[in-house]
């Protein structure tokens, strides 16, 4: 008996869920498997849609994926509003990155240096313009730059809106978690599991803990400022998200563990830090620590595309996204939908095929190449 469902995919964070809402569009009979859509890394995100602020030493190829997707923001954000009446907290308000000491701001420059010889958008603005911009900046600040491309949506509105996506798309929603991929009955499988995808595909896939804060704003709830901050403050890197509603989301710690525990010397830092750049948060509210882990691979870069795992048939595999799974979200769902459909691979997946890592045939694993 043949399958009723022409693609299931394995795994419900935002990632997993554009790809199910794409691939219904594309007339695939879909379903999505996971026994708890948006529970995973995507509940603790803070949503920074950084394509020009993230661009890395190294990551050129990443970067052009990242510039990619960040341009399909705000079609995906209109059609998704359009489609479920949710709004889901998109911003067009821009990224202010600064430094607060000498030496961050030498690391800073070096960054910016890199990032305009990649032709990426981004002002270099002394510390007077820096706080006209944003009052609330504190008077230590030594310099920044604003990076106009560099946006914002709430991962959690975004998770209830795809929900609410994938209902009207037909997706048939399956609540149970997957451990074995040949219990999986469609014609074509996507794994988008996030750090769970290394057992079911035996790729490189780790664990990278992340922690962060959110705070409210007090009085009538506005936030004393607008744009996203990221900052250098005495080499502690910090992120500061500003919500509508009075939400402030502070982040976030990169370690290089799988426990979700939020520690004491972690809220220390990601404070002091927020309050150095941004003195009035001392008077915000803590309303909630949290820590969850975000899958990473070796090269810190998504893998997408065809694999095949030892022993199964072919798959699609869209995961590995580390920091990145927000803003890429809307390029990966396109992409890997489209190969869900019968396309031919958009060249822009090449440098992050799966097959990247695979281990040839008579070599062992782990020996020097």
């Amino acid at each position: 008996m043949t399958s009723q469902v022409d693609v299931a995919v394995i795994g419900g964070g935002p990632i997993g869920m554009s790809i199910a809402w794409r691939c219904a569009q594309r007339g695939l009979r879909t379903a999505l498997h996971d026994p708890a859509p948006g529970s995973g890394a995507s509940s603790v995100a803070a949503g920074m849609l950084s394509p020009v602020a993230e661009a890395y030493f190294g990551e050129v190829e990443l970067t052009r994926l990242l510039v990619d997707s960040a341009e399909r923001w705000p079609a995906f954000a209109a059609e998704l509003t359009a489609v479920t009446g949710h709004e889901i907290g998109y911003r067009t308000d821009g990224t202010l990155v600064v430094a607060l000491t000498g030496d961050d701001l030498r690391e800073a420059q070096r960054l910016w240096t890199y990032q305009q010889g990649l032709d990426l958008p981004i002002s270099v603005l002394r510390p007077t313009r820096l706080r006209d911009r944003e009052p609330a900046l504190s008077p230590r600040v030594r310099g920044g730059a604003f990076m106009p491309d560099d946006h914002q949506v709430d991962p959690r509105r975004l998770v209830a809106a795809l929900r609410t996506a994938l209902d009207r798309a037909g997706v048939s929603m399956v609540p149970h978690q997957v451990t074995d991929l040949s219990t999986v009955d469609a014609r074509q499988v996507v794994v988008a599991a996030g750090r769970g995808s290394a057992a079911l595909t035996g790729l490189p896939v780790r664990p990278v803990k992340g922690q962060i804060l959110r705070l409210r704003a007090g009085g009538a709830g506005a936030v004393g400022f607008r744009h996203v901050i990221r900052g250098y403050a005495d080499s502690r890197h910090v992120y500061l998200v500003p919500r509508a509603d009075g939400e402030v989301v502070v982040g976030a710690t990169i370690e290089e563990r799988g426990d979700t525990t939020v520690t004491a010397g972690a809220v220390l830092e990601l404070l002091r830090a927020a309050a150095d750049l941004v003195p009035e948060t001392v008077e915000y509210e803590l309303v909630q620590a949290q820590a969850s882990a975000r899958p990473g691979t070796p090269d810190n870069a998504p893998l997408l595309g065809w694999h095949q795992p030892a022993g199964g048939q072919p798959v699609l595999v869209a995961t590995g996204h580390h920091r990145h799974g927000i803003v890429l979200a809307p390029a990966t769902a396109d992409l890997i939908a489209d190969l869900a459909a019968g396309a031919t691979a958009d060249p822009v997946l090449a440098p992050f095929s799966p097959q990247r890592f695979a281990v040839p045939v008579g070599r062992p694993a782990g020996e020097d190449r």
